[in-house]
């Protein structure tokens, strides 16, 4: 299976005159943070309080905030759709969730969050034409995104759009960031890489700490186990650093990765696009310098 990846043709999804494959990542890069406010504002922990939710970390509230469009599912379906995650941790959070509240619930719950959360992050440019602007943008991009073998795209997509164009924004940034993540689950797999593997490898290139990846939830022995697994495929050295074939297929993989995700942006059209980039840049920058997100993800941002 490894060898399908590399048969990808590296052009693939930009026609003549299209939107080339660093720009679709930029446009993750600008959006990712607009969309991650919710499982790190204040507001979002104070919202999932109110329906009963332990806030003494995160996980809780992250999993149903997450998974609620996917209505009242199991630990099982979760943990396929968000892939990296320990079964295990999965199921410590997913099985008491819906006891404690129901989808439709949390969904309203978190739609509250984000209102109030970027009414603090942003203030009086929440009215502004510029978010307006951008808001119509991007839910053009997320309205043509195609959702076939895309869980959590399709599950946002399926849900009404909000009035207000703060949250259509935030909704719009969370149809496309699902979107890219079922995408790259594709692309993992062709790379045959199991969820923990995915993980491991990933660290090998450095796109964040070891210790910053064990909050999935693996244990020692399965974090090792899939190293050495790596290892016999000639894809990590024995300190688990990625070898030159490591690192060749992490980037054939994020190669696939923006190729799946570049049909919205083609739709906007390179003009479109660029213009969108313009219009985050500020509020971009705004959430960065909240100080709400963490410094390192596991997502690897502007480090692949």
């Amino acid at each position: 299976m490894p060898e399908q990846i590399s048969e990808i043709d590296e052009g693939a999804g930009v026609r003549e005159g299209g939107v080339e494959p660093a720009r679709v990542r930029q446009m993750w890069h600008l959006l990712e943070p607009l969309h991650a406010v919710l499982y790190y504002a204040p507001e979002a922990f104070e919202e999932a309080a109110a329906l009963g939710y332990r806030t003494g970390e995160r996980w809780p509230s992250y999993f149903p905030y997450r998974a609620a469009p996917l209505g009242r599912v199991g630990p099982e379906q979760v943990a396929s759709a968000f892939y990296s995650f320990s079964p295990r941790m999965v199921a410590e959070y997913v099985e008491p969730a819906w006891r404690v509240a129901s989808p439709d619930a949390v969904i309203e719950a978190r739609t509250r969050a984000v209102d109030r959360a970027y009414r603090a992050i942003f203030g009086d440019r929440l009215t502004s034409p510029e978010l307006a602007e951008a808001a119509a943008l991007a839910r053009r991009a997320a309205e043509s995104a195609d959702l076939a073998a895309r869980p959590l795209a399709a599950a946002n997509a399926a849900l009404d759009w909000p009035q207000a164009p703060h949250l259509q924004l935030w909704h719009a940034a969370t149809i496309l960031r699902e979107h890219r993540g079922d995408g790259h689950l594709a692309a993992l797999l062709m790379a045959g890489l199991d969820p923990v593997e995915s993980l491991v490898s990933f660290a090998a290139i450095g796109a964040a700490s070891v210790k910053r990846f064990e909050s999935r939830g693996w244990s020692p022995e399965e974090w090792t186990a899939a190293r050495d697994r790596l290892r016999a495929r000639g894809l990590v050295d024995a300190d688990g650093a990625a070898t030159a074939a490591g690192r060749a297929l992490r980037h054939r993989v994020e190669q696939h990765t923006d190729q799946l995700a570049a049909g919205p942006w083609q739709s906007l059209g390179p003009a479109g696009v660029d213009r969108l980039a313009e219009l985050l840049g500020d509020f971009w920058v705004t959430v960065l310098a909240s100080g709400l997100l963490p410094s390192e993800t596991t997502l690897g941002i502007g480090k692949v």
